[in-house]
């Protein structure tokens, strides 16, 4: 990426794992970060997935995929091998994953080009996955720390907990980097548990979230049974609506990266609610994490991106 465009443009940016998932019909690009990136990207808004990948085949040919989706993209290349995920799916489309280890996301270095990004980032995404690694996890947070803050900066922890990758002390330490945190009813019962919320109903316990870390907003997602965001003054809820699903597989990754586009293009919270689970219902009926999206749902945002260009 060219690094004085860098510094005239204000970036949304994912951080963290860039990956293939190998699903029952052949292998896709994904990771979490990746896939918001992608989703910004056709919004209209200056997007970038940070990252890691290997000098190998793989590393290469994700490097040509985000190049041809038009997604901007600082992977850096360090010795081990790209990340992949072994993805089934259940009878309803539901994902499990097996998580290769000791992979380049694990990996990526804070790069001097990484630092200028951060500094001219006004929203970024991440998760608990990638922070499985010292590495990674001491980038991510350098990234948010870097970053500038104010009323207009976002920072999304969306927690994506997965398997045994996470910890206690990674959940907290994101809770108080972020201003909002995503996460769906399973994460909620754990982070529950970690916290000491057992027994409080589900929105007791955003709203508890909301007040302990100071958070601007609490995004819950339920599958189903619909979603819910939480802010000091605000609650909505939307119903899911009924689709038939192909796989659910980065589903929760375009709810996110719509929601915050639209916040970034100056709609209120129930507006950017709705927008979000219509392109997650959306994505759940095509194959894969990177669908591309009918204009039906990009022309909702009819400045294309200017609020933050």
């Amino acid at each position: 990426m060219n690094t004085e465009a860098n510094r005239k443009t204000e970036w949304v940016v994912g951080i963290g794992e860039a990956l293939w998932d190998i699903l029952p019909e052949g292998r896709k690009i994904g990771g979490a970060p990746a896939n918001f990136a992608y989703h910004m990207s056709q919004f209209g808004l200056h997007s970038c997935a940070v990252s890691a990948v290997g000098d190998d085949e793989a590393g290469r040919e994700l490097r040509n995929q985000l190049r041809e989706k038009r997604v901007g993209h600082m992977l850096e290349t360090v010795p081990f091998p790209t990340g992949t995920v072994e993805v089934t799916l259940d009878g309803a489309g539901i994902p499990s994953y097996e998580i290769r280890q000791g992979v380049a996301w694990d990996n990526i270095p804070f790069t001097p080009q990484i630092e200028e990004l951060a500094r001219h980032t006004r929203a970024a995404c991440f998760g608990s996955l990638a922070q499985r690694s010292p590495v990674s996890h001491r980038t991510i947070g350098r990234f948010l720390e870097t970053m500038p803050d104010g009323e207009g900066q976002y920072k999304v922890f969306d927690i994506n907990l997965r398997q045994h990758f996470y910890t206690q002390q990674v959940v907290e330490e994101s809770l108080r980097k972020c201003n909002i945190l995503k996460i769906n009813d399973e994460e909620l019962a754990v982070v529950g548990s970690m916290f000491g919320m057992e027994g409080m109903q589900p929105g007791e316990q955003c709203r508890t979230l909301l007040d302990r870390y100071g958070l601007r907003i609490v995004i819950l997602t339920c599958g189903a049974a619909g979603s819910s965001v939480f802010a000091p003054d605000t609650r909505s809820y939307i119903p899911t609506p009924r689709v038939e699903v192909a796989d659910t597989v980065g589903a929760g990754d375009s709810f996110t990266a719509s929601f915050l586009a639209a916040l970034l293009s100056g709609l209120g919270i129930g507006e950017a609610h709705r927008l979000a689970v219509d392109v997650a219902a959306h994505v759940c009926s095509q194959h894969g994490a990177m669908p591309r999206l009918p204009e039906r749902f990009t022309a909702r945002l009819r400045n294309d991106g200017s609020a933050i260009r």
